[in-house]
């Protein structure tokens, strides 16, 4: 009832096939090799942000390399919204795709599985092992009445998955999750938590509410919060599988359907987000397949055809109540909601005064003779500017109410092509950490990836987090600096 284990990353790198052959796989430059994914069950109940509770999960992980006596050299890997446990390596000798991140994590590469234990966990939601909609939900299970070896599959008492039941899930309600995993590990202290896209938003979550259990925060691609545009996105891919007429009120597996147009067309838009405009000009640019118009409503040109492709791929390793979930949850995030602003109004009023003040003097210098309805227009300028200003100086003041007691190490990873979350995006948590003094590095790497540049191999981005997570831990008794690279 889970989805295939297949990558189902954007633009996923390591796509060529791997040559058939354990002796090939095990001798591959950088390879973990062959590696067996391992289920966790949590038999006590989760309580969820939702106030909704779980009576018990599972959790599918994968490790990586080998634990240290003082288990001081964990890093947990925290995947993004298509990802799933599998991170590096291959499941069997005949696996035609490494892990979606097997280029960062691996022996000598930038997360060196020599000298570091790994371990990436599916999140509970998710469609590949982890509780989720796609797992048996024990409420329809009578333990008095029905055992596993005598379901009939006509019988109203047959154990149902939870579907639409599951409860909608928050950033926080995985990590939590994660937090009882490291608990069951053994381990304290993580050496560092890295993510990209939406792990990055884990590896945020985690600094702000377990501060005393990381030492490195590694934020890759990612983003405070979600804006408004972002959140127009999701919203049109969950109407687009909301308004299929297979999706059955998310009921589908029980009804023996499946809302797969729906889920083609919903992640055909989020694909989109996910390239730059230049990438698809030189991939696909305004080439016909079949070389001449054809007049109809058919595939046409080569981007269609990409499109309809990732959209038919991802419709055969995802599941549509999951996708929902998902997109939910990156909406919900913000790490602020829980530390209310102190003296706001009194800071942001001196702060916008004073810029608008500025503003509006440089204006009327240079307007001097302006009509009277060009004074107008300008006036709603300044008032413009000043809305800007002073909603900036909000969001900052609130990262920095949230960020205020963390206690990580810092390295922030953007990419000047990403519009999906730009690197101004980025800038707006390194601003607030400079501006609460925690050791926070920067970088913004030139790709032409878009936000997909996470995941592919680019020798300045890799290196600086091979750097940040070898370079000696700057104490809390040193003083704390900022770098922008």
């Amino acid at each position: 009832m889970n989805a295939r284990s297949d990558n189902t990353s954007d633009q996923h790198p390591n796509s060529q096939p791997h040559p058939n052959s354990s002796a090939n796989i095990e001798s591959a430059v950088g390879s973990v090799g062959v590696v067996t994914p391992q289920n966790f069950h949590f038999a006590e109940p989760l309580t969820l942000e939702c106030n909704r509770t779980l009576p018990s999960f599972d959790l599918m992980v994968e490790t990586y390399g080998t634990l240290n006596r003082d288990k001081s050299n964990a890093i947990l890997i925290c995947h993004a919204l298509s990802g799933n446990h599998h991170a590096a390596g291959f499941h069997s000798a005949d696996d035609k795709k490494a892990g979606w991140w097997d280029n960062m994590i691996g022996p000598n590469k930038a997360i060196d599985t020599n000298q570091f234990y790994v371990v990436c966990v599916n999140n509970i939601g998710s469609c590949f092992g982890s509780t989720g909609p796609t797992t048996i939900n024990p409420d329809s299970v009578d333990s008095d009445s029905v055992s596993s070896d005598s379901l009939d599959a006509n019988s109203s008492d047959e154990p149902q998955v939870y579907g639409p039941d599951f409860p909608l899930i928050t950033i926080k309600d995985w990590v939590k999750t994660q937090a009882m995993l490291s608990d069951r590990l053994g381990i304290d202290v993580w050496h560092a938590i890295v993510g990209g896209s939406m792990g990055g938003m884990q590896a945020l979550q985690w600094s702000v509410d377990y501060p005393e259990r990381l030492k490195r925060c590694v934020v890759i691609a990612s983003t405070p919060k979600l804006s408004a545009q972002n959140i127009a996105f999701n919203e049109v891919a969950r109407q687009s599988i909301l308004s299929d007429p297979d999706f059955k009120d998310g009921r589908y597996i029980q009804e023996g359907t499946y809302p797969r147009r729906g889920l083609i067309l919903a992640r055909m838009v989020g694909h989109i987000t996910y390239l730059t405009d230049d990438a698809m000009k030189a991939k696909f640019g305004r080439d016909l397949k079949s070389g001449k118009f054809m007049y109809g409503y058919d595939v046409e040109f080569q981007v269609e055809s990409y499109l309809r492709y990732q959209g038919e791929r991802f419709s055969e390793n995802f599941d549509a109540n999951t996708y929902l979930l998902m997109t939910k949850a990156l909406d919900y995030f913000d790490p602020t909601r829980d530390y209310p602003i102190r003296d706001y109004p009194s800071t942001v009023a001196k702060d916008t005064t004073e810029s608008a003040v500025q503003i509006e003097d440089s204006i009327a210098a240079s307007v001097e003779s302006s009509k009277a309805n060009a004074q107008s227009e300008l006036e709603d300028a300044v008032t413009t500017i000043e809305d800007i200003e002073s909603d900036r100086q909000l969001e900052l003041s609130a990262l920095k109410a949230a960020f205020a007691h963390t206690q990580c190490q810092y390295l922030v990873v953007s990419f000047t092509t990403d519009w999906r979350f730009a690197p101004e995006r980025s800038q707006e948590i390194v601003d607030a950490l400079m501006a609460t003094g925690k050791p926070v590095s920067y970088i913004n790497i030139d790709a032409p990836h878009g936000h997909d540049s996470f995941l592919f191999d680019i020798p300045r981005y890799m290196g600086a987090v091979k750097g940040f997570l070898t370079a000696p831990f700057i104490t809390p008794s040193r003083p704390a600096t900022g770098e922008r690279s």
